[in-house]
């Protein structure tokens, strides 16, 4: 019994100690945790941070509404419509490029894209705008949509003028309905209310800040806004519709394409001077895009129905009889009946790659090349320029109907 007791003392003294310890470490631990305020009052203390927590917030909040708000009135001011400064409407957008193609002048330049496979060109960015990393993954593509400005109008003036006195155009001739006008939005005319054009291109390179092109349809020095890359399963739309005059393709048809006897000889003459800067490698290239822009029809409408040649127009010979149909007079059915003249007898002109191809087109539409030449002087005004009419209105011409108001 004795030893019995004895250790149930000890236990008893043992749970006690221990009991004592666990509260000591407890008190001491609860003391650390707790902050020594100067009156005690922690809740207090606790309470007046959540609220300083809680104004800084609402404050933040309160400055992005009040950012929503102003870029919203921003974009308000914008879009309304300024009577006495239409500029005032202007967003901030400027070229980041600029096109160096084969097509010299608007003469020649394809209607549309990828007409002609062998056209050529570089699209060069700019460095201070276009960082190189930009381009990064456009190799990647096929093809790709460019984005640029119809920068050879001669109306742009006009547009910064009031709706009311821009004297805008709402149809144009299209070449396809053989001059008959339609609505422009129902064109790819180049006359718009703002002049962008949307065009799409090869992709054949990308080195640093140019993209070569092929299949273009862009006069050299067109400015460029935007370029995106062409995705075919949303771009590429299966069972669209458009008008049936927009189908038939043979009324820019030309039968065939022939060279002269003396072509071969004038090309080699002038591509040693122009071999070094060229899109082509070899003269044959060369002869093969000619052959290509030249498979279109790429006269205008009152060329087609009442040709005339050039008077001293580039490439011409000086002792070349030359006979001009100045454009201001021609008013009414007998004075387009006196200008006409046999198509087979007219000398029109292409500039491409910055040399003359002098071509003429027979009543069966088929063409003959007759030469490549340097080009000797441009058009004087007043007359009608076959090197300047093209896709966009030549700069030569009067407003008048019967020039270069193409729908495409």
């Amino acid at each position: 019994m004795d030893g019995g007791s004895s250790v149930k003392s000890q236990w008893f003294a043992l749970s006690i100690g221990f009991a004592f310890t666990l509260s000591a470490s407890l008190y001491l631990w609860t003391k650390k945790s707790t902050p020594d305020f100067p009156n005690g009052d922690a809740t207090a203390e606790i309470i007046k941070l959540q609220a300083s927590l809680k104004g800084a917030l609402d404050k933040c909040a309160a400055e992005r509404q009040g950012r929503i708000r102003a870029q919203k009135a921003l974009r308000e001011a914008l879009s309304k419509s300024s009577c006495d400064k239409v500029e005032s409407t202007s967003y901030p957008m400027a070229p980041i490029g600029v096109v160096h193609s084969c097509f010299s002048t608007r003469n020649g330049t394809p209607r549309q894209p990828l007409l002609v496979p062998l056209a050529k060109a570089t699209l060069r960015f700019d460095p201070a705008r276009v960082p190189q990393a930009s381009l990064e993954g456009l190799e990647g593509y096929s093809h790709c949509w460019i984005i640029y400005v119809f920068h050879l109008n001669t109306d742009i003036e006009k547009l910064w003028k009031h709706p009311s006195q821009s004297k805008f155009k709402a149809k144009v001739r299209v070449p396809r309905l053989k001059g008959e006008r339609i609505g422009v939005f129902a064109t790819r005319s180049p006359h718009r209310p703002c002049p962008i054009g949307l065009t799409v291109a090869k992709v054949e390179a990308v080195d640093r800040h140019k993209v070569l092109l092929s299949g273009v349809d862009l006069v050299d020095g067109t400015p460029v806004l935007d370029i995106k890359p062409y995705l075919p399963y949303c771009d590429s739309i299966h069972g669209a519709i458009v008008p049936d005059w927009v189908k038939v393709d043979n009324v820019l048809a030309i039968a065939s394409v022939n060279f002269s006897q003396g072509f071969s000889s004038s090309l080699a003459d002038c591509w040693s001077l122009v071999e070094k800067k060229s899109l082509y490698s070899s003269p044959e290239e060369f002869q093969s895009l000619i052959r290509q822009v030249l498979s279109w029809d790429i006269r205008s409408v009152s060329q087609r129905s009442r040709p005339v040649k050039t008077k001293g127009g580039i490439g011409d010979d000086d002792n070349v009889e030359n006979t001009v149909c100045p454009a201001s007079k021609v008013e009414s059915v007998q004075d387009e009946e006196a200008c006409e003249q046999d198509s087979s007898n007219v000398v029109y002109h292409l500039l491409l790659e910055g040399l003359d191809v002098s071509y003429g087109v027979d009543s069966d539409a088929n063409v003959v090349v007759e030469k490549v030449s340097l080009p000797s002087r441009l058009p004087s005004s007043g007359e009608i320029s076959l090197a300047q009419c093209g896709k966009h209105s030549a700069k030569t011409l009067p407003r008048h109907d019967l020039q270069c108001r193409l729908g495409r």
